[in-house]
């Protein structure tokens, strides 16, 4: 299982822009097959940054999720609403 986790950093005036196209998306990207969870979370000091947190079946998986046309679309319509350069790591759980 791999274990993916993406910093976003947000313009203030973009946020609920975001936040929209994230729900109009998550059930979408829910379903998409290898993804075991999908979570959302916004930073607790700095408002304008959040996280996704999934989890897939396999890199393969995630790989087959980032050569999508899901993913092309809903990134080419969050990715110009950033202040900041996306980060992103993939982990393997060990506890």
């Amino acid at each position: 299982m791999i274990i993916r986790i993406v910093k976003l950093t947000f313009q203030e005036e973009y946020i609920n822009d975001f936040i929209t196209i994230f729900n109009e998306s998550k059930e979408l990207i829910s379903k998409f097959e290898g993804v075991k969870k999908l979570e959302l979370l916004q930073c607790s000091t700095n408002g304008n940054i959040f996280f996704t947190h999934s989890h897939w079946e396999s890199e393969e998986a995630l790989e087959k999720y980032r050569h999508s046309e899901l993913f092309k679309t809903t990134w080419a319509k969050t990715k110009p609403l950033f202040s900041e350069k996306a980060e992103a790591w993939s982990n393997f759980k060990l506890y």
